[in-house]
């Protein structure tokens, strides 16, 4: 099948484009402005209907009794480091600090990990997966003093502890100059393909499984954990009878409110989950939480069921102010007001979503970047279709430009985008560089520069194998702009992010799926 898909793409090249960009006009925003729905994004528009549970109970309305607002001029984490997937509550990127490194790749240690049986057919979770990027975090001396580190860990200084959750259902705690532990591993039994994160300003731990295991009562669902001593705090989500698909997974890495001490959490049975953590310490430095006003959100759109344009979420959440932004696997990207949960604009985003969308303040405007990968849309018996990377007006929904790309997917082994792109700063501040998978052949992909105003492409770096794994950018001090970018054949790119040009490359043996940090 994979040679014929071969034969048909050359066949196609030369009377077929295989890009296509489209503009469009949308009402003039501004930073000010309240998200609103238009003609086009009114959830009715695509048959959004959604229902409430508080404290177990179901309900028409809601009203948070402490008001969500996550100012963006704020930074997200009192931690030093990149404590949720790439970074930031408007998913700005997975790195921290100035890049002063060199232009050559190398390897400085290695971490082996184990392997856990899957919960349905045969075979076993191994290594990290999609999105797996590790959290890195650097502890203050009286947050070092307080935790159930190594002896000779609790006393370094300045220590910096990578945090791997990973396949065989392990999370693995390392010293990022040296690659020893730095603590036991906490072993869960689930694998994890997500990357957690880490409270803002706490030591707290959320973990989400992304499938269930192999035995009998090892269903997947999210767990907090203290990472003073290692103390599992709370389960939930699991075999949730709220739930309005049967899958459930927490691949999506959560937000946290700090003011007003509230997670956010989508997960992929269709529910989302945003809770009080009302947590505490005691004298003795021990971190305990007592979840309250325990809310659910659960939603159906028009074209959703259990075998296609399924509910749920595998991205992660964007919050801007009270507006949270989230794409399903049903293809449809929402805005919702999380002061009352209610679904403010609704927008099709064609297809099953895996990227997570990222925001960008733009001349006073506030808009989104996302991609789709190629599952729903794809033809019938060649797995072939167009697959589109938007720009989203943030305050209406309302389309920007969407520069599609033609690909072919494999079930399974989507094609199109699956990973979270870099919308660039400094030198490449007018850049927003995406990588696509299985085009212009089956196993190869590229990675795309596009011009953030026009959608053109800009520059085009061709990969021999795919990439799911989300490229990252890192900035010098004098503002010139590098990306590193993982592949399925296992090399790690290192680019110069304004032309594209390849600087250095190095091997690491196996598909590179996870996402760097």
């Amino acid at each position: 099948m994979m040679l014929l898909d071969t034969i048909v793409l050359a066949v196609l090249r030369p009377f077929r484009k295989f890009s296509h960009l489209q503009t469009f006009e949308s009402q003039k925003t501004g930073a000010e402005d309240a998200p609103h729905a238009v003609d086009g994004t009114r959830p009715q528009d695509w048959g959004i209907k959604t229902e409430l549970e508080v404290d177990g109970e179901k309900t028409e309305t809601f009203s948070r009794s402490q008001p969500i607002f996550m100012d963006p001029a704020q930074p997200y984490a009192k931690h030093d480091g990149i404590v949720t997937f790439r970074g930031d509550q408007l998913r700005s990127g997975a790195a921290h600090g100035d890049f002063a490194g060199g232009t050559a790749l190398g390897q400085k240690w290695s971490v082996r990990t184990g392997k856990l049986a899957k919960g349905y057919g045969h075979g076993f979770w191994t290594g990290s997966g999609w999105t797996g990027q590790p959290l890195i975090v650097r502890w203050t001396a009286e947050q070092r003093a307080a935790m159930n580190l190594l002896p000779e860990k609790k006393e370094k200084e300045n220590l910096t502890e990578v945090i791997y959750s990973t396949m065989d259902g392990n999370v693995y705690f390392i010293d990022l100059e040296d690659g020893q532990p730095t603590r036991e591993t906490i072993k869960v039994g689930l694998p994890f393909k997500g990357a957690g994160a880490l409270h803002p300003s706490l030591p707290l731990l959320h973990l989400g499984p992304g499938d269930s295991g192999a035995g009998e009562g090892e269903y997947a669902r999210a767990y907090l954990y203290s990472l003073i001593d290692g103390e599992k705090l709370l389960e939930y989500g699991g075999q949730d009878a709220f739930a309005p698909r049967k899958f459930c997974g927490f691949d999506s890495s959560p937000l946290f409110d700090e003011a007003t001490d509230t997670i956010i959490e989508p997960s992929e049975n269709g529910i989302i989950y945003t809770f009080r953590l009302n947590s505490k310490t005691d004298g003795n430095g021990r971190l305990s939480i007592a979840p309250s006003e325990f809310v659910k959100l659960r939603y159906q759109t028009a074209r959703s069921s259990e075998e296609r344009y399924w509910l749920g979420m595998e991205d992660s959440p964007v919050i801007w102010k009270n507006y949270m932004y989230i794409a399903d696997n049903g293809g449809t990207l929402l805005c919702i007001d999380l002061n009352t949960m209610q679904v403010v604009w609704a927008q099709d985003v064609a297809d099953d979503t895996n990227g997570t969308p990222v925001f960008s303040l733009e001349d006073g405007v506030p808009y989104l970047y996302i991609g789709t990968s190629l599952h729903w849309t794809a033809s019938r018996r060649l797995k072939l279709a167009d697959a589109p990377i938007f720009k989203i007006n943030a305050i209406t929904g309302q389309y920007v430009w969407i520069h599609s790309y033609f690909c072919n997917t494999v079930a399974g082994v989507s094609g199109g985008v699956q990973a979270t792109c870099v919308v660039g700063k400094h030198s490449i501040e007018d850049l927003v560089i995406f990588p696509v998978a299985r085009t212009p052949w089956v196993r190869s992909g590229i990675l795309v520069a596009l011009d953030k105003k026009t959608g053109r492409e800009v520059w085009r770096y061709n990969i021999r194998r795919y990439a799911w794994s989300s490229p990252v950018a890192l900035y010098a001090e004098d503002g010139s702009a590098y990306l590193v970018q993982g592949d399925s054949q296992g090399t790690l790119h290192l680019l110069d992010a304004r032309t594209g040009k390849l600087l250095s490359k190095t091997e690491l043996g196996a598909n590179i799926e996870a996402s760097p940090a």
